[in-house]
């Protein structure tokens, strides 16, 4: 083939770079190579990183504030045992109103402060303080009948006053003094339950008969104004017939505790022991 006719090589690529060619070939159109920029860096490399620390005397007084605080605590702590411990000893028991259930008003805990064999005598004395409110509360229906089928509003006033002194009366008198006496086992309150017993006992009897004293006797649910208030009026008189019954097992309840408590009293020994406080009071007042 003639050389003038050859043609060139259809696979050779003009613009491929040959690494082995003399480098008086390369031009600078063929050298495609080119150096990559920078690449942009985004943090400070001189920047500095800020730790808040507390100096040695910010350190120093917060320990110091520390340690004052816990010594405080510490003295209120023994404080406070000290007085629970004086109040142990004198035999002062905190009282926490537990009794009723739903608006408590008094401190109530049979279970818990009194010995086993008396928490029966216990509960019948309470039931004796119940029996009462409840005597107290039906006399008072009872003569408010009586009161509006035109018996005078006196007798009405009465059975107010009845039931506004005789409940708290009653348990400041004489329930919470037997209460203590059996938690504490001390001979001077069994003394002084017995005493304003006594009176209690001679209340319901009084008010079981209810005698023409005061106003006819009519301020009580008795029986001679039962009696006598059934030609009245049959409805007072059933009223007040009731009352003469709660009354009477009012009465005859409350002679039963007060036979045991003294039944008590004497077998365990605290008369004997009254005795002597009782003597022993007498000589340091002289």
């Amino acid at each position: 083939m003639p050389r003038g006719r050859q043609d060139s090589n259809p696979f050779a690529d003009e613009d491929s770079y040959n690494p082995f060619s003399s480098p008086g070939h390369v031009s600078s159109e063929n050298s495609r190579l080119k150096p990559l920029p920078p690449e942009p860096v985004d943090y400070n490399r001189d920047g500095t990183v800020e730790i808040p620390l507390d100096s040695s005397k910010d350190l120093k007084k917060k320990e110091m504030e520390l340690q004052a605080k816990e010594n405080e605590l510490n003295k209120r702590e023994q404080e406070l045992k000290r007085k629970e411990d004086a109040i142990a000893r004198a035999g002062i028991v905190l009282e926490e109103k537990n009794w009723p259930p739903l608006y408590p008003i008094i401190h109530h805990d049979i279970p818990n402060e009194i010995p086993v064999h008396l928490q029966k005598l216990q509960y019948v004395a309470f039931s004796t303080y119940l029996g009462l409110i409840l005597c107290l509360v039906w006399n008072f229906v009872a003569v408010t009948v009586a009161w509006s089928n035109g018996k005078g509003v006196q007798i009405w006033l009465l059975a107010i006053i009845y039931i506004v002194s005789g409940v708290p009366g009653a348990y400041v008198c004489w329930y919470r003094p037997l209460y203590r006496a059996m938690r504490t086992d001390s001979a001077l309150k069994f003394g002084w339950f017995f005493l304003t017993y006594v009176f209690h006992i001679a209340f319901c009897c009084l008010a079981t008969i209810a005698p023409p004293i005061i106003f006819k006797g009519n301020s009580l649910t008795g029986i001679l104004p039962a009696v006598d208030l059934f030609s009245y009026s049959t409805l007072v008189g059933v009223f007040y017939f009731v009352g003469c019954v709660f009354f009477a097992i009012e009465s005859l309840t409350s002679i039963w505790v007060i036979q045991q408590v003294y039944l008590y009293f004497r077998g365990s020994g605290k008369a004997a022991e009254m005795k002597r406080e009782a003597t022993r009071t007498m000589a340091a007042a002289l």
